[in-house]
């Protein structure tokens, strides 16, 4: 049994690919560089669920956005934005688990004109793993 596709609808992709195109078009950063750049006024953005958050705690000064609102919450003309969103010109790093799904989440943002958006290599593990800063929940 053959699969009905539209003939206009875009030809299949894996997520390794999908995620080698996304991260193609920014640069990500490592866990000391998403330090500096909160230190210079960027926005940490951490999207892991909250089982996550409490076994493995938090990064102080991190706005807690889950996955499912990020859109909403960051984007700085949406009428669910956080006080945070205050315009497409602010730098955020966002943060998953392990950096898989902030790549996805980086693609989506930017596609809302946040332009300056990135993500941190190896997630909230590459942070804990550097010996920055983590608070318990």
């Amino acid at each position: 049994m053959s699969e009905n596709r539209s003939t206009d609808a875009p030809a299949p992709v894996g997520i390794d690919e999908l995620l080698e195109r996304v991260r193609a078009g920014y640069d990500r950063i490592d866990a000391r560089e998403a330090a500096a750049a909160a230190e210079a006024g960027a926005l940490l953005v951490d999207i892991r669920y909250a089982a996550l958050r409490d076994r493995d705690g938090l990064i102080p000064g991190a706005l807690v956005v889950e996955r499912n609102e990020l859109e909403w919450r960051l984007d700085p003309q949406g009428s669910h934005r956080a006080p945070e969103a205050v315009g497409h010109d602010l730098p955020v790093v966002v943060i998953c688990n392990e950096g898989y799904a902030s790549s996805l989440a980086v693609a989506s943002l930017r596609q809302l004109g946040l332009h300056r958006v990135t993500d941190l290599i190896g997630g909230f593990q590459a942070w804990r793993a550097a010996g920055l800063p983590v608070a318990s929940t």
